[in-house]
C-alpha cells in the first residue's frame, strides 16, 4: 500500500511571509487540528507531517524540483466536501479525478511519475477550506491543488494558493471571481460559468416557453449570489424584473420562509441556486402545496444526487450540465471515462460530477505530459493554457482567458428518474 513520501529536505524551499487571510488561517487550522485533521491519499491514510514547513516558491525547469515533486511522483491536494449535505460532490469530484489518476498510473504514470490525491474534509466551509489549503500546501507540500467544491469554499481558499504561488486546478464552481485576470497566474478553469448558465435558463425560459414571471431561490452566501447576479444580468438583458425571490441558509434545508416568499410572486418559472437537499425539499414542497412552476436548477446542485433526493418528484426539472453527458458514448472522451471508472471502482455509477471531476484529472495530466520529465509550476501552468482538447472534449484558453470550456448543456429529469438531453424546454 503505498503513503506519503517525506520530501528530501534537501530540495530548495524558499520560505514565503505570511500575512492577512493567511495568518486569520493559521489560527482556524490550530482550532480544528484539535480534532485530529488527517489527509488521506488515493491509496489510503497517512499520518499529517509534523511541524509546519515553508512554502516552496515557483522552480523554473531544470533546476530544483517544485514542490510535490519527486522522480517517483506528483502530489495534487483537494478540499471539497466529503461530509455535510455536500458531500455527494466531493465524493463524486474525487472519485472521478482518482479515476483519470489511476488511469495513468497504470500507464506508467506521467513521466515515470505517479500522481496521487490527498484529500482534506472542509464540509463546505468556508473556515475548513482556509486550514485544509494551507495544511495541503505547508504540510503535505502538494504540488497545486484540484478539484475544490464550492464558491464560498474557493472565496476563502483562493487566496492561500496566490500567495503560496500554488496552481489552483478545476474548482467546482462557475463564479465570475475566478474568472478574473488578477487571477490568471494560479487559477485554471475547466467548466464554463454560472452567468453562462443562468443566460441560458432565461434564454430558454422566455424564448421556448414565452415566461415572463420569473423568480429565484438562491443559497445565502457568494455561491447564492454569483448565480443571484447572474440571473439578474439575463433579466436586465431583456427588460424584465425578478418576480420573487427566497433565500435560505448554506448547509440546511431550511427552505420553507423562502417558499413562502416565492408563492407570493406567483412564479411561471424558479430558477434554483442552491445544493441538492435544499433544492430537492422546495421542490417537494412546492409540489405539495399546489405550486408546479417550471423548475430549473444549475449544475452545481449534484445532478445524480437531486433525482436520488427527488425521487418521483423530479420529474420535469430541468438542470443546465456543463459536461456532455456522461453516458454518450459516442463520444470519445466519455468512453475513456467509463473505462476508467470501471477499472478504478466497479460500483460506481456514471454521473456528471465524477465525469467532470474525470476531466479535470484529464486535463492535469495533460499539462504534465507536455512539460516533459523537467517539471515546474510555471511549466505546467502555461501548458494547460495551451491546451485545446481533452478527447474531443473542446477547450479554448486565451491570455484575458482563464477558462477553457464554454459549453451548457439542458437536461431534464424524466419520470424514470433519469436525466435525458433536449434542446429546448418543449422537450425536444
Amino acid at each position: 500500500m503505498n503513503r506519503l513520501v517525506p520530501v528530501p529536505r534537501a530540495w530548495l524551499l524558499v520560505a514565503l511571509g505570511i500575512g492577512g487571510l493567511a495568518a486569520i488561517a493559521v489560527a482556524v487550522w490550530a482550532m480544528l487540528a484539535v480534532g485530529g485533521t488527517t489527509a488521506t491519499t488515493d491509496s489510503g491514510p497517512a499520518p499529517p507531517t509534523a511541524g509546519t514547513e515553508a512554502t516552496p516558491a515557483l522552480v523554473e525547469a531544470g533546476s530544483a524540483p517544485a514542490a510535490g515533486v519527486s522522480d517517483e511522483r506528483v502530489l495534487f491536494g483537494q478540499s471539497a466536501a466529503f461530509s455535510g449535505p455536500a458531500s455527494e460532490l466531493g465524493l463524486n469530484m474525487r472519485l472521478g479525478i482518482q479515476a483519470a489518476f489511476q488511469e495513468a498510473n497504470a500507464k506508467g504514470g506521467v513521466h515515470g511519475r505517479r500522481l496521487e490525491l490527498t484529500t482534506l474534509d472542509d464540509a463546505y466551509e468556508p473556515e475548513a477550506a482556509i486550514a485544509n489549503t494551507k495544511q495541503l500546501i505547508e504540510q503535505e507540500n502538494v504540488f497545486a491543488l484540484i478539484g475544490a467544491v464550492g464558491t464560498p469554499t474557493s472565496r476563502s481558499a483562493v487566496p492561500v494558493a496566490v500567495e503560496a504561488n500554488t496552481p489552483y486546478l478545476a474548482p467546482f464552481t462557475g463564479a465570475a471571481f475566478l474568472r478574473g485576470e488578477d487571477l490568471h497566474n494560479v487559477v485554471i478553469n475547466l467548466r464554463a460559468s454560472y452567468n453562462q448558465e443562468t443566460e441560458e435558463m432565461v434564454e430558454r425560459l422566455t424564448n421556448d416557453l414565452g415566461i415572463r414571471r420569473i423568480a429565484l431561490l438562491y443559497q445565502d452566501d457568494s455561491y447564492g449570489r454569483a448565480g443571484y447576479n447572474g440571473v439578474q444580468a439575463a433579466l436586465e438583458r431583456r427588460g424584465m424584473t425578478l418576480a420573487a425571490v427566497g433565500v435560505y441558509p448554506r448547509n440546511t434545508t431550511a427552505v420553507k420562509t423562502a417558499l413562502l416568499d416565492l408563492r407570493e410572486g406567483q412564479p411561471e418559472a424558479v430558477i434554483m441556486v442552491g445544493a441538492y437537499e435544499p433544492v430537492a425539499a422546495l421542490v417537494a414542497w412546492s409540489r405539495h402545496l399546489g405550486l408546479i412552476p417550471v423548475f430549473m436548477t444549475i449544475s452545481f446542485v449534484g445532478s445524480n444526487a437531486l433525482a436520488q433526493e427527488l425521487g418521483p418528484e423530479g420529474a420535469g426539472v430541468f438542470v443546465t450540465q456543463v459536461v456532455p453527458f456522461p453516458t454518450d458514448t459516442s463520444l470519445p472522451v466519455v468512453q475513456a471515462y467509463h473505462r476508467a471508472l470501471a477499472a478504478h471502482d466497479p460500483d460506481a455509477v456514471p454521473g456528471f460530477v465524477s465525469f467532470e471531476g474525470y476531466l479535470a484529472g484529464r486535463l492535469t495530466i495533460l499539462g504534465l505530459e507536455r512539460c516533459g520529465p523537467d517539471l515546474s509550476r510555471e511549466c505546467f501552468l502555461n501548458s494547460l493554457r495551451s491546451a485545446d482538447e481533452i478527447d474531443g472534449f473542446s477547450l479554448r484558453y486565451g491570455d484575458a482567458d482563464n477558462q477553457g470550456s464554454d459549453a451548457v448543456f439542458l437536461s431534464v429529469i424524466g419520470a424514470d428518474g433519469r436525466y435525458r438531453s433536449v434542446s429546448s424546454l418543449t422537450g425536444s
